[in-house]
């Protein structure tokens, strides 16, 4: 029977696991509300301001939130499929970050005018979208900005649609070429590099709004608690990863170990380099590991927090993996006993998950590099939200660009230090 399920699966597992973790996301999102009650839901999340953090299991009930986050997947995936994008470790991890984020930011409306703007931007230099689709799926961060608009401008309500729809198109429009000069400002030791280049767009927009008297304010919706039967749930999920892994390699781990002793450093696209098997243990186990955390620390399992293990996930197919990734994690933990923050507070239990895109650095320079990245990525992270307004959902992204920015010139100094003076003491 396994191997059966092998041939049939073989080639495409992780197109097999995509489509399945969608179908997975609406099952779940009608068991857990009433039609009536997720229509009421799937409103409001629309209509939301969706600055961070807007928890769309607090605002809008889990059945809502769920069906929100499978609409986001299925969006993503039926791009990926018009463009024949192959589902590579970069594809996976474009896929997961949406579906994560349609818990909290993100819905079908307001991600529209991004992506067309860079369509537009891809048409104009007479380009084919597939070379930008990661952009423009990464550049969906800056989708609050389009509902923002509507409640923010003073104008009436039709003008200032309008207004929203043009700025998501002009984000969209600028992000393709921005985000191509920041992935040489972190040297890509920061996996979240539209995150990086989101922020800096991000803050430019609302300084200009400021000098206009408009002033977005961050919100803080968040919905407490540790259900069982989603934890139970997310165990099981990220096991039956692992078993399509071993099912795909025949149980040899030999391309899963090589992924363990990769830096992460971008490009690390581990689909191409070991193959679908052992991406996909990689996959899971980096999903039940960072579940663990949560709940040791006595986290709550938020939309927030869910989107935030899914981008994990997401990016262990390019990236990251459980010898890199759980230095900076730890980094994150050892901060809390030096400030005034708990491992549970909601801000610093997000920058636990999202400190996977500074994984590159422990992987690169050792678990004590590793372990000051996520010391100091927990500092930046508090502060950078409110620079502007809430509205870039990847802060994490450009907080780790900072990060990034201000050790990597350091670190690569004292090792070029100590190269030389052992290149001394063996003349």
């Amino acid at each position: 029977m396994i191997e059966k399920l092998r041939n049939r699966v073989e080639g495409k597992e992780l197109k097999v696991f995509s489509i399945f973790s969608a179908a997975l996301l609406y099952v779940v999102a009608f068991v857990s509300g009433t039609p009536a009650q997720i229509c009421r839901g799937m409103v409001a999340i629309v209509l939301s301001r969706d600055a961070l953090i807007t928890d769309y299991f607090e605002l809008a009930g889990y059945g809502a939130g769920f069906l929100n986050a499978a609409l986001i997947l299925t969006i993503a995936m039926a791009l990926v499929a018009v463009l024949k994008i192959p589902f590579t470790g970069l594809t996976m991890a474009a896929l997961f970050i949406n579906a994560g984020y349609g818990l909290w930011g993100k819905n079908p409306v307001n991600i529209l005018p991004v992506l067309f703007g860079t369509w537009l931007y891809a048409k104009m230099h007479r380009s084919h979208m597939s070379r930008y689709i990661y952009t423009a799926l990464f550049g969906t961060c800056l989708a609050p900005f389009v509902t923002e608009m509507v409640y923010l401008l003073p104008f009436h309500k039709g003008i200032n649609l309008v207004c929203a729809v043009l700025l998501g198109v002009f984000v969209g429009f600028i992000l393709p070429p921005l985000s191509m000069h920041t992935a040489s400002m972190h040297m890509g030791y920061n996996l979240f590099n539209v995150g990086f280049s989101g922020g800096i767009l991000a803050f430019v927009v609302v300084c200009l709004l400021k000098s206009l008297g408009l002033v977005s304010e961050p919100v803080f919706i968040w919905k407490a608690g540790r259900p069982v039967v989603l934890a139970v749930g997310l165990y099981v999920y990220f096991l039956l990863a692992i078993l399509l892994g071993l099912v795909n390699c025949k149980g040899d781990l030999k391309q899963y170990r090589k992924i363990l002793h990769h830096p992460g450093r971008a490009v690390a696209d581990f689909v191409i380099m070991n193959g679908d098997g052992a991406t996909l243990i990689n996959m899971g186990s980096m999903g039940m590991a960072t579940l663990t955390y949560v709940l040791l620390v006595e986290g709550d399992l938020s939309g927030p927090v869910l989107g935030a293990i899914l981008t994990v996930v997401g990016f262990s197919a390019f990236g990251a993996h459980l010898k890199n990734y759980l230095p900076v994690l730890l980094g994150v933990f050892l901060s809390t006993f030096l400030t005034q923050y708990t491992p549970s507070t909601p801000g610093i239990l997000l920058a636990a998950m999202f400190a996977v895109g500074l994984s590159p650095i422990a992987g690169q320079f050792g678990v004590v590099a590793g372990i000051f990245a996520g010391i100091l990525h927990s500092a930046i992270v508090m502060c950078t939200s409110s620079m502007y307004g809430g509205l870039n959902l990847y802060n994490n992204g450009f907080s780790a660009g900072w990060v990034a920015i201000i050790m990597i010139p350091v670190l690569e100094s004292f090792m070029r230090h100590f190269e030389d003076r052992k290149k001394r003491k063996r003349k």
